[in-house]
């Protein structure tokens, strides 16, 4: 399988990977898609004319961000709830969606919580928000995306796939002492594993889905961090960062390309150590045995037939 490339890179923007592409006719969803990278994918796919659902834990403060969006008079915007640490609100929501769905960015996240906390099943918080919460939200709309015959799913990543994988015995450090970041390494794993495992099951049916590392952005995501510690050259605009978004989710270069993890617009590379820039996807991230486990334990938590 060879590594898919294109023409654009690190400094490419969201509008500029979008600048051909027309989605007149597309619906899309974005969980957190009216803050940070977010926001600026929900800008380009709107501006390219889709039809956008900003799914957000806090509908009102989205209101702010909808009229700037529909300014653009290309595509609509919506607004919708969703609490992804809730499976209650989870369900809600991919009961109340309708017809189908094109495109599903899965966006929204949490960073590096300090202390340990937990849903009310129990759940690490990191791992239920970032992969739990949309692995179920993508099994809801599964028979949405199945109905638009063509669709794509963006599961954001990180690079901090590269800091451990998923630990099967002990996901939700009930044994081991919680660390902040271990916990947000093994989520971000998750979801480059889901990528992986969503468009083996269902690219029969025309869905695929890719993992992205968006890139160092300075966001609300670093709350927890006291900011970047990125390197100055290795950072990017908000913009910049909804970039490799925005071509996994509408570029006609990915079209038929899945379980793949991509980083600066391109397919990363696999490294079989941790580099220095933190570049690269590491092997267990995208090792379709560790996707199937970790589909199989998901669908066991939430009491799905796997």
């Amino acid at each position: 399988m060879s590594r898919t490339t294109t023409p654009f890179g690190f400094h490419s923007t969201a509008s500029e990977v979008l600048r051909s592409v027309d989605l007149s006719g597309k619906r899309a969803i974005v969980t957190g898609g009216a803050s940070g990278i977010g926001l600026e994918t929900s800008r380009a796919l709107v501006n390219a004319g889709a039809e956008v659902t900003l799914a957000v834990r806090r509908p009102e403060a989205a209101q702010q961000a909808a009229p700037e969006l529909r300014a653009a008079n290309r595509g609509d915007v919506h607004i919708a709830a969703l609490d992804l640490a809730d499976l209650a609100s989870v369900r809600q929501f991919t009961r109340q969606w309708s017809g189908p769905l094109h495109i599903l960015v899965n966006n929204a996240g949490v960073m590096a919580i300090p202390d340990l906390q937990t849903t009310a099943q129990g759940w690490e918080m990191q791992f239920a928000t970032n992969f739990l919460g949309h692995f179920a939200l993508a099994n809801g709309l599964h028979h949405a995306l199945k109905e638009a015959e063509g669709a794509r799913i963006v599961s954001l990543s990180s690079s901090a796939q590269l800091l451990g994988p998923v630990v099967f015995d002990d996901l939700h450090f009930r044994f081991r002492a919680y660390e902040p970041w271990a916990a947000y390494a093994q989520a971000k794993t998750a979801c480059a594993l889901m990528a992986v495992e969503a468009t083996r099951r269902w690219q029969h049916e025309g869905i695929f889905a890719n993992a992205v590392h968006p890139g160092a952005i300075a966001t609300n995501l670093q709350k927890h961090t006291g900011g970047l510690k990125t390197p100055v050259e290795r950072r990017k605009t908000p913009e910049q960062g909804a970039a490799t978004s925005v071509l996994l989710a509408a570029s006609p270069l990915l079209e038929g390309v899945g379980g793949r993890y991509f980083e600066d617009c391109n397919e990363a590379v696999v490294v079989d150590r941790r580099t220095p820039d933190f570049t690269g996807v590491a092997p267990y991230a995208i090792d379709a045995a560790n996707a199937k486990r970790l589909w199989e334990v998901a669908s066991q938590l939430m009491g799905m037939q796997v």
